[in-house]
């Protein structure tokens, strides 16, 4: 209950500053850690465990027998994780998102998940990869590995082909970009949009990333983000509420209906990103093993929870529990557990889940309305919001049941340390994706004509339409 408590009390008051800023504005070389090799052999390195950990006191020799080698059920593991994590974005979130808008945009929205699947792809083999877990400094990562050079087909990241580690990443490059498109969907121009995610997957994503995963400087100070709560979803949330600013309202918001055109797609895309987030969460473990398995087990509890959650909240405020409030809190459960799945205990998880549904609904209520800008699809609400809960409150159900020795001595100043996390990435997000955006709209404008946007984004933007 103490815990609860300080949870509740630490998410308020934190995301009740965000208010007054939103008006006014790796590669395992580097710092490594030994693997202990067990009677199988079965070892391998977390997301989290990729960031820099302090070396051993006294460097002993490992027999020859114990050196790390690619353990093959590792590598199945992971290899069905990475599909069901572009599973997430194509087409999951695409239904998701393509659900949620007027009939006239339906493909224009989904077309901006699947660009973004083929657009980073190509950043991240030519240089984003190199820059998050390339060797560099506590910044960014070196260059090291442009177009992946040097990556073997028998090169490691501890017991999987470091070339797996490579695409692995990639979906969750793919995913972090496609969710910024809820935050600007229905009005920016599809030219802009390419020009958008091409740059800021390099410029942002890339640096935050070897920042918490990659050896940088936060991975170092002992942030804990075991899939992405800060590198995925803060950052996407950030940047997709700066975007949502710099675009303006949609034309007739308030004056016209905005209601979804089919929420049958959006609830097909929810459970699609629901079952791919066992990707997400247990494939970030880098092995099939019991750190994966405890993944899959609180990851499906917070997403419940959250769900429940959101639909006795949204019962007792509207009067009602609706189809997209249940889908909606699901994913926001999924979001606050990210960076916490492989280090709270399943009571842990449901606390996170219950609290998680309840301020993301508010994210998306009282919060959106107070920050005065159309998100459209509630990008920042459910991912903003939710990525800064879970990051704040995995320090606070971090347990030792779960961590063992690696579990933080103490409480206050690894909280400190997520706040540290969540600030700089807050700060970093919305400072490039403004500059970003802005040098687009200079040169070839990121908003839809008036009589473009009346059209439909399907028509003006592709020339097609649904029927």
């Amino acid at each position: 209950m103490k815990k609860m408590l300080i949870a509740l009390s630490l998410s308020g008051a934190l995301l009740g500053g965000s208010v007054a800023w939103a008006e006014e504005a790796v590669t395992t070389s580097t710092a490594s850690e030994d693997v202990t090799v067990v009677e199988t052999a079965d070892t391998s390195l977390t997301n989290s465990e990729l960031a820099a950990a302090p070396a051993p006191a006294e460097a002993t020799a490992a027999p020859a027998e114990e050196e790390v080698k690619l353990d093959t059920g590792d590598t199945a593991w992971i290899l069905v994780s990475t599909a069901l994590v572009l599973l997430m974005t194509i087409p999951g979130l695409a239904l998701f998102y393509g659900g949620m808008v007027r009939k006239k945009n339906v493909l224009g929205t989904m077309a901006h998940s699947f660009v973004a699947a083929a657009v980073v792809s190509i950043t991240w083999v030519v240089i984003g990869y190199s820059l998050a877990f390339g060797e560099g400094n506590a910044f960014i990562g070196s260059l090291d590995k442009i177009m992946l050079s040097g990556i073997t087909t028998d090169a490691l990241t501890g017991t999987i082909p470091e070339i797996l580690f490579v695409i692995f990443q990639m979906t969750f490059a793919i995913i972090t970009v496609a969710i910024i498109t809820g935050s600007i969907a229905e009005r920016m121009k599809f030219s802009a949009f390419v020009a958008f995610i091409t740059i800021w997957s390099i410029v942002v994503y890339a640096p935050i990333t070897h920042w918490v995963w990659g050896g940088g400087w936060l991975g170092n100070d002992g942030a804990l983000d075991f899939a992405g709560g800060t590198v995925v979803h803060i950052n996407s949330g950030v940047a997709g509420l700066v975007a949502a600013y710099m675009l303006g309202k949609r034309m007739g918001l308030g004056r016209e209906s905005m209601a979804p055109h089919n929420l049958a797609l959006t609830v097909i895309g929810a459970s699609l990103i629901w079952v791919g987030w066992f990707g997400f969460n247990g494939g970030s473990a880098l092995g099939a093993n019991g750190s994966a398995g405890y993944a899959l087990v609180v990851t499906q509890v917070a997403a419940a929870a959250a769900a429940i959650a959101w639909l006795i909240t949204e019962k007792v405020v509207r009067g009602k529990a609706s189809v997209l409030g249940g889908a909606s809190g699901a994913v926001a459960g999924l979001v606050v557990i990210t960076p916490a799945a492989g280090f709270v205990t399943v009571g842990g998880a449901l606390a996170m889940g219950l609290i998680g549904g309840v301020v993301c609904f508010w994210g998306i209520t009282a919060l959106k309305r107070a920050l005065k800008a159309d998100d459209s699809l509630d990008a920042f609400g459910l991912h903003g919001v939710g990525g800064i809960v879970g990051a704040i409150l995995t320090a606070v159900f971090a347990s030792e049941f779960i961590m063992g020795d690696k579990v933080p001595a103490n409480m206050m100043h690894q909280l400190w340390v997520q706040i540290e996390g969540v600030l700089a990435t807050i700060a970093y997000s919305a400072v490039l994706t403004f500059i970003i955006l802005k040098l687009i709209d200079l040169v070839i404008g990121i908003r839809v004509e008036a009589d473009d946007e009346r059209m439909g984004l399907d028509l003006s933007q592709h020339g097609e339409r649904v029927e």
